[in-house]
């Protein structure tokens, strides 16, 4: 805006000094003239100010190119960082849904990991079940394989509620009682016996338990006691599981 009213007012500055040119010529005295006979001073200005506007023009032109290319290289500047910002608002954007998405994909993994185990421990029962079966006859039936025949403890597989039930058989002697306890670890629990000097006697108890995963529960006879057992199978311990937990 500027270059552009500045044309106008150097051509009036120009148009005014020609005139004042004029009105000099005018009162000018005649022995100010030249020998040639024309003012000395018209001639000068004439020449002179045709020349200063396009000095001036010269210096507008060069100006103005050199705003367009300046500005040519702030519009360059302003795109290349209108498309950064656009490429950091997309990375941003990326981001965020990886991790929405990962937080997803952790919260699937945590339920597969469950279901596994789950599935894991069903498949560990279905295997010792049929185990068992083919193991018929070693003991009545051990589903689970929790029970070790070598050792006899039962090993809790899943943690839940259990029932346990115990009963003893002996004939009745005088220097003997018959008398076990169930324990749970190395925690007593319950216990069944009697001490009869005769005749055959029997004695039973049982208990509920909730039990963790790993957890021990087995009988122990005490010291100086017996029980009686055969083909009848008049003493027993056996345990099942009610429902996990």
């Amino acid at each position: 805006m500027e270059m552009t009213m500045g044309f106008p007012l150097l051509l009036l500055i120009c148009s005014l000094s020609t005139a004042q040119l004029q009105s000099d010529k005018e009162i000018v005295p005649h022995h100010a003239e030249s020998q040639g006979g024309e003012p000395t001073n018209v001639s000068e200005h004439q020449q002179t100010c045709p020349q200063d506007i396009h000095a001036v023009l010269r210096e507008m032109s060069a100006s103005l190119a050199e705003q367009r290319v300046e500005m040519r290289h702030l519009q360059r500047e302003n795109e290349g960082q209108t498309a950064k910002l656009k490429e950091l608002d997309l990375q941003k954007t990326e981001l965020e849904r990886q991790k929405i998405e990962g937080e997803r994909l952790k919260q699937e993994l945590q339920v597969q990991a469950a279901e596994l185990i789950t599935v894991k421990a069903r498949s560990n029962v279905t295997e010792n079940q049929v185990e068992a079966l083919k193991r018929d006859g070693e003991v009545f039936s051990n589903i689970g394989n929790a029970y070790n025949a070598n050792t006899d403890v039962v090993i809790v597989p899943v943690r839940g509620a259990y029932h346990f039930e115990l009963y003893i058989a002996a004939h009745g002697e005088k220097s003997h009682g018959s008398f076990v306890t169930l324990f749970k670890n190395g925690e007593h629990i319950c216990q069944a016996g009697e001490h009869q000097t005769s005749h055959f006697g029997k004695s039973a108890n049982g208990a509920t338990l909730l039990l963790e995963v790993g957890e021990a529960v087995f009988l122990r006879l005490w010291q100086n006691s017996k029980i009686y057992d055969d083909q009848n199978h008049h003493s027993t311990f056996s345990g099942h599981l009610l429902f996990t937990i």
